[in-house]
């Protein structure tokens, strides 16, 4: 059966650019649905499968309204979100099998999100000129498994610049399309675990990894920088995993001072509510993460730690470690499932060791204090006396999460 690449683009600017991706695609003996995101003009020089109007009608609205939204950026939006609808709408209809945009800033944006709403497997591929390092990626890649290809030139004409990167694009496509794969939902008796890390808790990470797989577990890691978290906690909405052990959840610090490693809202709710089995580890959560000369200035007075030549690393003061407490245990206590914190006692990041630019017993003992007074008293606390990055205490974890996984197994058959 062939399968259906969905092109998606501003045809009223991007048309020609279009059209020859689709006519290599279709070389390829791949089929094409092309879809029109452009709002104001009519397609230059092809035809769309599914019309702009139509696109917008899928978003429950019309393109007459999109056009007098009143801004461009009102429009776009509105457009985004018909697009998101109407890509689900072919890929459960069996309509889909992979999706290409190509686009400026605007159709860039448009064709992310609408790609970012399909399951990890489905191949993605965004073309544009603003996949470049200066940009802000997250609106081109989101949480999902996105190839970004850097159009080198604007996408308007059909050079050899252009066509050279656009015939390799429909390759990739061809072959993902021919040798890739969906992402599988774990068969019966694998066990799956999520872990965060980040560079400094990859030491204790691999040794919990290893413990892990002596007892039957499969560790899954993610970089817990601000996208990884969140991608973990969607995965486990889908049932990809049997349990989570949230090493390394910085995500739930920068949002308060505005680092880039920021989890969103609901980092470290989302397990609970799951009612997946979660040990807890407050690993690296007493900094904050900017690129490097971004610090602002009413952070610029305290301890920083030189992480590499691209980051910076800033210290949370004793009173948001204090109020980190209460978050925690705001996020933990309405958890359906077993939950266990896991608490370092020797410093909960590389720089966070006696004499160490990050060394604050005091502050890291607000948090601890703020946590016991105001997590639900049925969830354990288990300190240990190591430091984060301790190998020692990523047996430790793994040991806990263990002994937590056979509980939860032993009251499910005392239930049967």
């Amino acid at each position: 059966m062939t399968k259906t690449v969905v092109l998606i683009g501003t045809l009223d600017t991007k048309g020609p650019e279009i059209a020859y991706l689709r006519d290599r695609l279709r070389a390829l003996g791949l089929g094409t649905t092309v879809i029109d995101s452009g709002i104001l003009g009519e397609p230059l020089g092809i035809t769309p499968d599914i019309d702009h109007a139509e696109a917008a009608r899928h978003g429950g609205t019309t393109l007459e309204a999109l056009q007098q939204a009143g801004s461009r950026g009102q429009a776009v939006k509105g457009m985004r979100e018909a697009l998101k609808k109407l890509v689900l709408e072919l890929y459960k209809g069996g309509k889909l099998d992979g999706i290409v945009s190509m686009g400026g800033a605007e159709g860039a944006v448009m064709g992310a999100a609408a790609m970012m709403v399909l399951p990890i497997g489905v191949p993605k591929v965004l073309v544009s000129p603003i996949a470049s390092g200066h940009h802000y990626f997250d609106p081109l890649v989101g949480t999902r498994d996105m190839m970004v290809v850097h159009s080198v030139v604007d996408i308007l004409g059909l050079n050899p610049i252009a066509c050279t990167i656009f015939d390799n694009v429909a390759a990739a496509l061809q072959g993902m399309l021919e040798h890739g794969h969906g992402l599988p939902r774990p068969e019966a008796g694998e066990r799956y675990v999520a872990v965060t890390m980040l560079g400094n808790t990859t030491k204790s990470v691999m040794a919990a990894k290893e413990r892990l797989a002596e007892a039957g577990y499969e560790a899954v890691i993610f970089h817990s920088n601000g996208v990884g978290g969140p991608a973990m906690e969607e995965l486990a909405a889908e049932g990809q995993f049997v349990g989570i052990i949230d090493f390394t959840t910085n995500e739930v610090y920068d949002p308060l001072v505005g680092g880039i490693h920021d989890g969103g809202p609901e980092r470290l709710s989302v397990a609970g509510k799951l009612g997946l089995p979660q040990v807890v580890v407050p690993g690296c959560i007493d900094f904050s993460v900017w690129n490097a000369g971004t610090v602002p200035p009413e952070l610029a007075g305290r301890p920083f730690y030189d992480h590499n030549p691209e980051y910076v690393l800033v210290r949370a003061s004793l009173e948001e470690m204090r109020q980190l407490g209460h978050i925690f245990a705001a996020k933990l206590n309405p958890a359906c499932g077993p939950v266990r914190l896991a608490v370092p006692e020797r410093g909960l990041s590389i720089p966070n060791v006696p004499d160490g630019p990050f060394w604050d017993p005091e502050a890291d003992a607000a948090f601890l204090k703020t946590l016991k007074r105001e997590l639900r008293p049925d969830i354990p606390i288990q300190s240990y006396p190591h430091h984060v990055n301790d190998p020692e205490f990523g047996n430790e974890v793994a040991e806990l999460f263990i002994r937590m996984m056979r509980d939860v197994s032993g009251n499910r058959k005392g239930d049967e």
